[in-house]
């Protein structure tokens, strides 16, 4: 039996020419080694499975080429390319970074850098996967690496560029490696098909290249599982199965359903797919990819991002048609939510119910789905009940609303002085009234309670029995009670002063934290009327307090709106107690009215700190 050789190996380009999807990337190099300018490091950089290790082996066989071809390509007939098919060839050396990562290792290397090529003219040294390299290795690798042998060329390959040292960075040639296109992974799929006598749908290939993420090496270990499976007849039934992808048919029917407000199809949908085995990441991930393809389909110019088959494109295009562009907005708005918020959900499933209600309810009657706006988190009713049933709950309060009516009609007539009546008015206040203003309106006679403000609950001075004054007055205007009302000093406690006194304390910037701290630990005191003293124990603090008398005056003024407030400040008597701010201080005072305190300290060997 024939040794069996997996497809991404039997198909592994060997010309710059066969490489897929680096057109770029190839070109460049042919033309580096037609015009002799080589450098001494390249550093090819990319995804997995895109071509790095196989266009440097191809660059190396190319530059040792004894008859190299008019276009740049190895002839693939010297001593040197058969050497290098036959995997004999000792001017080519690659090194596994990811195992071989020691300063050990790299110093190995540099000793066999110093032999001269047998055949040939440049010893060609391949390390893969090099950002695994630590960094002792990499410090080890920079002499070499920047002033290597004239026949020595480096070539380092990698995934995860970002972990390579700079100083390593700087003395290469970077090349960065693209994602191949689906387009042309599917290219190379047919080739590889056609070869092997397979026979496989366009469609069927174009779900392998999804699948495959831009990784040649991955789309042909797919292609050998699926082949594998079907025996050697590729269809779309066959891979989705297979790889256990969901199948286009269900985005376009819920998509249907979608436009239809079908709430409850959509979540049958949503209970099929689950029970096929299906994760709710990986459906809304799929809904929302199917409505960026519906978005791209709208437009002939964006037609060409649409990566699928040419069937299934001529589908889009059709069910594009009928959806509005706010619909799509505002639907992956939804889905793109959901998706970032499904991780953390307690209640998957439902997350996603939520988000297929949502996204059913936008294309709803009544709905202004023209606004730019984005998509409210509100579920509107899924199961509508008939307006005859609502209709009996709403006679009871239409009734209720027309006896107070009624009731309160007596009340106005009975008044002296009418006033005249709005209709809206009164109709919006009836469906506000309480029990009680019903009973009132029923015999009883209404209290009117004056509306006072919170700056009213202080007594005035000039004028004590303000609310005695006759009501029938016209009321002013505001500007007009503002300037008629003169200014008048209110009275306040010893409390409300203490009070706002703490209040300004706690507002002093951090400047004056000292001095804060300490009116804080103290308690003001009125002496006469509207003047009060603040009691300190020493000449340095009542400076500080007398500084701070003009805007503390005033704050206080304000706040108890009384303008003939006044501060004063006093150093306390020897004899005078005096509030104690410290343990110490505290101690004493209490040893002094309790000498068995003393007693205790003394008793037990306490220290005071």
């Amino acid at each position: 039996m024939e040794n069996y050789i997996v497809s991404a190996r039997k198909y592994r380009p060997s010309t710059f020419e066969s490489v897929v999807g680096q057109r770029a990337l190839t070109t460049t190099l042919k033309n580096a080694i037609a015009t002799g300018k080589l450098a001494h490091a390249y550093l090819f950089c990319g995804p997995r499975g895109v071509g790095k290790t196989t266009c440097a082996r191809i660059f190396a066989k190319t530059i040792n080429c004894m008859n190299p071809t008019a276009d740049g390509e190895a002839c693939n007939q010297c001593e040197s390319c058969t050497a290098f098919s036959e995997h004999r060839s000792y001017n080519i050396h690659e090194l596994d970074a990811a195992s071989n990562n020691s300063v050990d290792d790299i110093r190995q290397l540099v000793e066999q850098v110093r032999i001269p090529p047998q055949i040939g003219k440049y010893k060609v040294y391949i390390i893969d996967e090099v950002h695994m390299l630590s960094a002792s290795a990499f410090n080890a690798f920079l002499k070499t690496l920047e002033e290597p042998p004239r026949h020595a060329i480096f070539i380092l390959a990698t995934t995860e560029k970002h972990k390579i040292l700079p100083t390593i960075l700087s003395r290469c040639q970077i090349y960065d490696f693209s994602r191949i296109g689906v387009e042309d992974t599917v290219a190379h799929l047919a080739y590889v098909a056609s070869k092997e006598g397979i026979a496989a749908e366009p469609e069927a290939l174009n779900v392998i290249a999804l699948k495959a993420d831009g990784g040649m090496r991955d789309a042909l270990s797919i292609f050998d599982q699926v082949v594998s499976f079907t025996g050697g007849c590729i269809t779309y039934k066959s891979v989705i199965e297979n790889l256990n992808v969901l199948d286009y048919e269900y985005y376009f029917r819920l998509t249907d359903f979608f436009l239809e407000n079908k709430i409850s199809d959509a979540l049958l949908l949503l209970n099929d797919v689950l029970n096929k085995g299906f994760d709710g990441s990986h459906f809304i991930t799929g809904l929302s990819s199917h409505l960026r393809d519906l978005l791209v389909s709208k437009d002939p110019i964006t037609l060409p991002l649409l990566e699928v088959g040419a069937s299934i494109r001529e589908r889009y295009q059709v069910q594009a048609q009928k959806c509005p562009l706010p619909f799509l907005y505002r639907a992956m708005k939804l889905c793109n939510d959901c998706d970032l918020n499904y991780r953390t959900s307690k209640n998957k499933r439902l997350l996603v119910e939520l988000t297929l209600i949502q996204t059913a309810q936008l294309t709803a009657e009544g709905d202004d789905v023209a606004s730019g706006r984005s998509p409210k988190q509100a579920i509107k009713p899924v199961f509508t009940s008939p307006a005859a049933a609502q209709q009996p709950q709403a006679t009871p309060v239409a009734s209720s609303q027309q006896a107070v009516v009624q009731a309160a009609q007596p009340i106005v007539a009975a008044n002296k002085t009418p006033r005249p009546v709005n209709t809206q008015n009164s109709t919006a206040a009836t469906a506000h009234a309480t029990p009680t203003a019903v009973l009132m309106a029923q015999g009883r006679e209404e209290k009117k309670v004056p509306v006072m403000k919170m700056s009213g609950l202080g007594i005035s001075i000039k004028r004590p029995h303000v609310e005695e004054e006759p009501k029938s007055a016209a009321p002013l205007p505001p500007a007009a009670q503002q300037s008629a009302q003169p200014e008048e000093d209110y009275i306040f406690n010893e409390r409300d002063l203490n009070y706002y006194w703490q209040e300004y304390a706690g507002r002093m910037p951090k400047e004056q934290v000292a001095i804060a701290k300490r009116m804080q630990n103290m308690h003001v005191a009125l002496t006469q009327g509207t003047t009060f003293e603040a009691v300190v124990d020493n000449e340095i603090v009542a400076k500080e307090f007398t500084a701070l008398i003009p805007t503390l005056q005033e704050y206080l003024r304000a706040r108890l709106k009384n303008r003939k407030i006044t501060m004063t400040v006093r150093i306390s008597a020897p004899t005078e107690k005096v509030r104690a701010y410290g343990r110490v201080e505290k101690f004493q005072m209490m040893a002094q009215k309790n000498n068995a305190l003393l007693q205790l300290k003394e008793a037990f060997g306490l220290e005071l700190y």
